[in-house]
């Protein structure tokens, strides 16, 4: 049977576990569920499954595990020859290429993530300008990876009818 299932977690990579520990329980409010910890490949549970994910060779890396205040997951991980991307932003190539949280103070979430050491790539956009309340923006964490936020929940500004003209 199909039905909707839960989204669990989410992995990202950075460049210093540390400072995006810092980052993501300062800035966005995420709290820590496992403080960073280093992994090495050996014949442990945790080492046989890191062979499986990252075959041959990956020798240790440090990750930690965070929450969101709705329970979804964040493993940060930092591998030892992590290096940014010189193009974060390739859009048009398959995989993932940001992740979205919600926030009534768009602004100042935004403004926060930027006093931190990351970037806002745009202004703050109104999704239907003078019919309904729904802004976003993408913004970038001081690592590169790309966050958007949005005013709203997922579900109304997508939703036919929410906060439509006639009900405000």
């Amino acid at each position: 049977m199909t039905y909707p299932r839960s989204f669990s977690h989410i992995g990202i990579s950075v460049t210093n576990l540390e400072q995006a520990v810092e980052f993501y329980t300062k800035t966005l409010g995420w709290y820590v569920i496992m403080p960073p910890t280093e992994i090495v490949s050996d014949d442990s549970a945790i080492g046989v499954m890191c062979d499986d994910v990252f075959g041959d060779g990956w020798g240790r890396f440090k990750i930690a595990h965070l929450a969101t205040g709705d329970k979804i997951g964040v493993e940060l991980f930092e591998f030892a020859n992590a290096e940014k991307r010189e193009n974060n932003f390739e859009f048009w190539k398959t995989g993932v290429f940001h992740f979205c949280v919600q926030d009534p103070d768009v602004e100042g979430l935004a403004k926060r993530i930027v006093e931190n050491g990351g970037k806002q790539r745009m202004p703050v956009r109104e999704y239907y300008p003078g019919d309904k309340p729904y802004r976003m923006v993408y913004c970038e964490d001081p690592f590169g990876n790309l966050i958007e936020i949005y005013s709203h929940s997922y579900e109304l500004t997508y939703s036919a009818g929410a906060y439509d003209s006639d009900s405000k």
